[in-house]
């Protein structure tokens, strides 16, 4: 049995692990053109800020692949046969497969501002290894740099040039930072931090053009409220979304929407032919979804493995969860976390004189969603209160057993439960707590 897989990402590598412990003597190759081996996409920055050279990136020894019979294939797939399971690669060369694992992950989001397309050097993404090379070669011409949008990828970037001591105007369309994910009051206190360290973070700011100067390189932003940022780098960080431009292209192209379209088992509409990962589009209630976390792509990797071995297996959507840094302020979110939830009602706590805060949503007498800044909590139990449906009174009664590591400093949970019962007597006196 062959067993090929486009994309060394965390799903793609996982998959393969995966397939060699429970089949000795398949074959197994792990094709990709963006690296030689699998290196964490989500370290990227630590390379960019000299704390991590790029084989520190790679989470495995080089010599692992060899030792577990992984052949690793360094190429660009431009053609998919479904019809006599086989592959053109960019080389020239064929690859044929008896099972096929696309796993080829997400591509930073190209905008359509005007004058872009007459930047030819200047311009960058912060997703792949290629756009990191990028990004470091221009760095050394660069004094003044705007990057646009307002979630984890852009903050990165942005924390990046801070580093290499540039000027960093930082673009946010919406009216506060990242409200896909926070609500004001904690875009406040990462805003706060942000600016502390020199950048110039303008919210609902939207890019109307780019300027290039005339040798093609970028020189400034022009925003729709007529304020002008000039640039010798422009960083885009407005999302991601699936690589899958290059399968309409393709012989036989599997389903596609967003991304490449599953079934809960990753079985794609072609045969012998499984999606996982990011690049993955499940259905759910009615609605496509996307997962572009970097845990759920690993879970999704090992679980389209052992698909394609013939197991019973069903993806259920998994309780979200997410940790991040912006600058030093650490972020852990579990379960439901969108500001504004139907039929649901909100604690939050600031803590006094930190840059932390604790939120807890409840709906229906259970939490269902957590979203801490300041500290370092374990998820995990987060999402076993909230599979056990616990109410907020149990998760606030028992937060110290979710907060670890004291180098990273612990949360007072005196004040946090002193806020609580003002919080829970406010309730009781108006009936809808804030």
């Amino acid at each position: 049995m062959r067993y090929v897989i486009i994309g060394n990402g965390v799903a793609g590598v996982t998959a393969a692990f995966t397939l060699r412990a429970r089949d000795a003597a398949a074959e197994i190759l792990l094709l990709s053109g963006e690296s030689d081996y699998f290196f964490s996409r989500t370290a990227l920055m630590y390379a960019f800020m000299d704390r991590m050279s790029l084989r520190d990136l790679e989470p495995y020894e080089r010599h692992v692949y060899a030792e577990q019979n992984i052949r690793l294939v360094r190429d660009w797939v431009t053609n998919l046969d479904a019809s006599r399971r086989l592959l053109t690669l960019q080389s020239g060369s064929s690859l044929a497969y008896d099972r096929l694992l696309l796993a080829t992950g997400s591509l930073g989001d190209a905008p359509d501002w005007p004058g872009l397309d007459h930047v030819r050097e200047g311009a960058v993404h912060f997703v792949t290894l290629q756009d990191l090379q990028r990004a470091e070669s221009l760095a050394r011409t660069t004094r003044e740099a705007v990057v646009v949008g307002g979630g984890l990828i852009g903050v990165e970037l942005v924390e990046c040039l801070v580093y290499h001591r540039q000027k960093v105007t930082f673009l946010v369309r919406a009216p506060w930072y990242w409200p896909g994910a926070l609500a004001r009051e904690e875009a406040e206190i990462v805003s706060e931090h942000i600016r502390r360290h020199g950048v110039d973070l303008r919210m609902d700011e939207e890019v109307a053009e780019v300027l290039a100067a005339p040798e093609g390189r970028v020189r400034a932003v022009r925003t729709k409220s007529g304020h002008e940022y000039s640039c010798q780098l422009l960083g885009i960080a407005i999302g991601v979304s699936p690589q899958i431009a290059w399968l309409r292209g393709v012989k036989t192209p599997p389903s596609l929407g967003r991304g490449i379209q599953v079934s809960s088992s990753f079985q794609t509409s072609l045969e012998n032919v499984w999606a996982t990962g990011d690049c993955a589009e499940f259905s759910a209630n009615g609605q496509s979804l996307v997962e572009q976390i970097w845990y759920s792509a690993r879970r999704q990797g090992e679980l389209a493995a052992l698909a394609m071995l013939g197991h019973q297996v069903r993806y259920d959507l998994p309780i979200f969860y997410n940790s991040a840094k912006f600058f030093e302020i650490e972020y852990t979110a579990t379960g439901e976390i969108s500001p504004s939830l139907p039929g649901a009602q909100t604690f939050f706590c600031r803590l006094p004189g930190r840059e932390a805060s604790v939120r807890i949503t409840e709906r229906a007498g259970s939490i269902i969603g957590v979203n801490m800044l300041g500290a370092r909590w374990d998820h995990s139990i987060f999402e076993r209160w909230i599979a056990e449906q616990r109410d907020m009174d149990y998760a606030i009664s028992h937060l110290a057993e979710a907060q670890f590591d004291v180098e990273f400093g612990r949360v007072d949970l005196a004040s946090v439960s002193g806020a609580y019962r003002e919080w829970r007597a406010r309730s009781a006196g108006t009936g809808s707590p804030s």
